[in-house]
């Protein structure tokens, strides 16, 4: 399949349509989506995919953590299959596209296949990852870590949102709490197509980036400890005001990323005072600090450095800070051959490209250490993510579509 005039297309208004009916489950005022996982509107979207599913002639599959595959099978039934996916689940204040395209576009490559009589030697399966935001369960990418071997099944499941419902519990109450082993099986590659979630696609005018790898990234909790004493009386030179080594503190991450090159990423995403009281100084100051770099050696270099400026803001107002890391994903390197079937296709299809490290954690990461793997982005408005305002057109979604329809081609190989 490397004749371009000869290669199949994928259809976009049925592609666009279905991104457009998955949005109405947990659809905001403002345009985006709150689709959490494992909430009432979670279950309607896996429904809704799973009507379409079995619509294509697909046989579907639910493992234990609520992964979902279906499947279309080859010409070589013991064949491993061609994988491709994504996550349905999404931020309170998501977009329409972030995982949700990288499915219904997986989905879309087995409707034109069917549309043209096209059959290939290995089979193709469409997954949904469970929990990849990590929002309602404190884990992001669950669900293809625990298929993958890197977190135990039942810690994933006794994970529990801020109301104490646990991921277990979740699972069973809608329905989504399969038979299946969640555990890896032989794939002989794996596609995850999604917005790049940045600005340099659009920035430099290309429709397609070729994904190589994933940057080293990490999050870590930082709890500042001091003294809670009334506003009005305490003089500011008397307190172990934990917000006074937080004012420092900020500065030093800062510049820490400016030290380590334009490509280091420092986040503070998460600030809360306790108690809480306007007229009382806090006693404790907790923040999340997500760290990211491409290259190992800088990347140690910000988990040093933010030892460090705890330390050093903590100890300048007699104060006690301790710093935890809560998640880490290592850099990713990915399949040579997964990553040349997408720049063949991208040669093939004449769009203009780039290759590139993703900045932002996927399910791919998880995937990339079991079996062969590798990641197309497509450009979204103005690099924005994880926002309502999240927006991609339709030659865009068209476009990256194509360009998995390909690459999945050229894996899967054409049946005689």
């Amino acid at each position: 399949m490397t004749d371009a005039a000869s290669s199949p297309r994928i259809n976009s208004d049925r592609l666009w349509e279905r991104l457009q009916a998955m949005a109405a489950h947990g659809a905001t005022a403002n345009g985006g989506c709150n689709r959490q996982a494992l909430t009432d509107t979670d279950r309607a979207g896996r429904d809704l995919f799973l009507d379409w599913c079995r619509e294509a002639g697909c046989e579907v599959r639910i493992d234990a953590i609520g992964n979902i595959f279906a499947r279309r099978p080859g010409s070589e039934a013991e064949a491993a299959p061609v994988l491709a996916g994504s996550h349905l689940d999404t931020q309170p204040t998501g977009g329409k596209y972030d995982g949700v395209y990288g499915v219904l576009a997986g989905l879309e490559v087995i409707e034109t296949l069917n549309d043209g009589d096209i059959h290939t030697r290995h089979p193709l399966e469409v997954v949904v990852w469970t929990n990849e935001e990590g929002c309602r369960f404190d884990t992001a990418m669950m669900g293809s870590a625990v298929w993958s071997g890197a977190m135990p099944l039942a810690e994933a499941r006794a994970l529990t949102d801020r109301d104490g419902h646990s991921v277990g519990d979740e699972l069973q109450r809608i329905g989504y709490q399969g038979e299946q082993p969640a555990q890896p099986f032989p794939v002989h590659a794996a596609f995850e197509l999604h917005i790049e979630q940045g600005p340099v696609l659009e920035a430099e005018e290309l429709a397609i980036g070729v994904v190589t790898g994933v940057q080293h990234m990490s999050r870590h909790r930082v709890i500042i400890d001091g003294v809670a004493t009334h506003a009005g009386p305490t003089p500011m030179a008397m307190r172990r005001d934990p917000m006074m080594a937080l004012a420092a503190l900020l500065p030093a991450l800062f510049a820490l990323a400016t030290e380590q090159g334009p490509d280091a990423r420092v986040t503070c995403g998460f600030v809360q005072a306790r108690p809480g009281s306007s007229n009382t100084v806090p006693e404790q100051v907790e923040l999340t600090v997500d760290i990211r770099h491409p290259e190992l050696a800088r990347y140690q270099a910000l988990e040093a450095g933010l030892e460090a400026a705890v330390a050093a803001a903590s100890a300048r107002y007699q104060l006690d800070g301790r710093v935890s890391c809560f998640w880490e994903a290592p850099g990713v390197t990915f399949d040579p051959d997964c990553v040349a079937a997408v720049a063949q296709a991208v040669q093939t299809l004449g769009y203009s490209h780039r290759k590139m490290v993703s900045g932002a954690g996927h399910d791919a990461c998880n995937l990339a250490g079991v079996v062969p793997t590798s990641m197309i982005f497509i450009p979204c408005e103005g690099g924005i993510s994880h926002n309502e305002a999240e927006a991609i057109t339709r030659d865009q979604a068209e476009q990256g579509a194509n360009v998995l329809l390909l690459a999945m081609l050229e894996r899967a190989g054409v049946a005689a």
